[in-house]
């Protein structure tokens, strides 16, 4: 029986000129105070009010791991490396056949893509309910480990961030 990946829905990655995600050119309806946009198949809005809660708690502002969330979903259920590549933090660190690189660029990610994100990995990283994600001060947790999203700040002040994500890996 072959299931497929949850539909997500559609979003586009802008980048400004200093490398921040920038939010989506699309017109948006007027947000409630304190509502988050989630991605379909969340879960309820009483579980993602509470996964919100703890984001706002620990690491800031729940709508931007929100929006990242759904970007990785979908970029990783597209096979699409380019749009993984420009979410990932670097230099970053993965273990290529046994062993563990050092990526400093998107391009060095994008070469060794298949060896990162693997279908097994693909599969834990599309399947997350969003409502469903562990948050701790390290960052959020897709699955057992097998990813991690984390704010990085964007300048001394420490006001501002970019959700990246930070580990992709094998949770044995």
């Amino acid at each position: 029986m072959q299931t497929k990946p949850p539909r997500l829905a559609a979003v586009v990655l802008v980048s400004s000129a200093a490398g921040h995600l920038a939010d989506p050119p699309v017109a948006a309806p007027p947000a409630a105070p304190n509502l988050v946009a989630v991605p379909p198949d969340a879960g309820t809005a009483e579980d993602t009010t509470a996964v919100n809660a703890r984001i706002q708690a620990v690491l800031g502002d729940p709508s931007k791991y929100a929006r990242a969330f759904a970007l990785f979903q979908r970029a990783v259920a597209a096979r699409d490396a380019r749009a993984v590549a420009a979410l990932v933090a670097y230099p970053f660190t993965a273990t290529i056949g046994g062993r563990r690189v050092k990526l400093p660029d998107a391009a060095s990610f994008m070469r060794h893509y298949d060896a990162i994100v693997m279908p097994v990995i693909a599969s834990v990283i599309t399947r997350q309910r969003y409502a469903d994600l562990f948050v701790n001060e390290q960052g959020v947790m897709f699955g057992q480990g097998e990813a991690w999203l984390h704010g990085i700040r964007g300048d001394a002040a420490r006001e501002d961030f970019d959700v990246r994500v930070i580990a992709i890996q094998s949770a044995n």
